[in-house]
């Protein structure tokens, strides 16, 4: 058997083709405000993306750039600012930032119904009791990716979430679970963790070590929906050359799975499409519009 590959980049192209209709639709534009702190050049990379692409959607993209010696006061400051201009539909504060400054604290600080990110308690409180509000990005692109792979109806289906973080694992396996799909989350201290995988028709690796998923883990035919992004040495490409590779070991994962995740090109690419449509149902909620079909 080998996989059929999860095309990430066109699945992604499709969510913002539906994100600029939608937003063609509304009364106003959108708009999505982007805060970096500091000089990360991988953050950097991020942000032009994001603005770029928030543009390319027809909204308006708003860029705040603090410097490395920003104090958490000047961090959290700037966004009680957006959060009490009308103007702004969704918030993100982009990670990591400069050592010494409270990722969480000032995360905690934006507003819930600004919170594209889905990342403050108020966001994940909603997605545990099943309430709607604004879902964390990469988790919601893994679902939509198993839905384009499988179909649209995921009932019954055994997922395996590897990984346990709030920003993925847990997030991940209750949006699996509103789908009525039977969610296991794993992690380092399950037994037999080889075995435990081998049951999904599901599985979503998510916890930053670099090929760990072998192919004797995998069930026949399942779905491999990789989040993990690894920068390992690439000596084939040259000295102190590096590439990325996910969390299973794609090659040999692929010659069992029915469905995989390349990366890159896999989960990534959904991050930021489902940051923008997110901002779009922030927008209506906060306006007052009604949601376009097909959002």
């Amino acid at each position: 058997m080998s996989a059929s590959v999860i095309d990430g980049k066109a699945i992604a192209a499709d969510v913002r083709a539906s994100v600029a209709k939608a937003v063609s639709q509304l009364p106003g534009q959108p708009s999505l405000a982007v805060v970096l702190v500091g000089e990360d050049p991988a953050s950097q990379v991020y942000v032009r993306n994001k603005v770029r692409q928030t543009e390319e959607a027809g909204m308006v993209s708003v860029h705040h750039r603090l410097p490395e010696t920003a104090s958490q006061q000047d961090v959290e400051s700037l966004i009680t600012e957006l959060n009490a201009d009308d103007s702004v539909d969704g918030i993100l504060l982009q990670l990591p930032l400069p050592k010494g400054l409270d990722a969480d604290a000032a995360i905690e600080k934006i507003a819930p119904d600004k919170d594209v990110d889905g990342l403050t308690e108020v966001s994940a409180g909603r997605l545990t009791l099943g309430k709607p509000g604004l879902v964390a990005c990469t988790p919601t692109g893994c679902v939509i990716l198993a839905k384009r792979a499988l179909g649209a109806d995921l009932s019954g289906k055994h997922v395996v979430v590897i990984g346990r973080s709030i920003l993925v694992g847990k997030p991940a396996a209750l949006l699996f679970l509103a789908e009525n799909c039977t969610v296991t989350i794993a992690h380092s201290r399950t037994k037999d963790l080889p075995a435990v995988c081998r049951t999904a028709d599901i599985l979503v690796p998510a916890v930053g070590r670099p090929g760990m998923v072998k192919a004797d883990w995998v069930k026949p035919g399942a779905a491999i929906i990789d989040v993990g992004i690894n920068r390992v040495d690439a000596p084939e490409k040259g000295e102190g050359k590096t590439r990325l590779v996910g969390d299973a070991d794609y090659a040999d994962c692929a010659e069992v799975a029915g469905h995989i995740t390349p990366v890159p090109g896999g989960v990534g690419p959904m991050t930021i499409a489902c940051l923008l449509r997110n901002t779009v149902l922030a927008a209506c909620a906060r306006r007052g519009w009604n949601v376009p079909e097909g959002l």
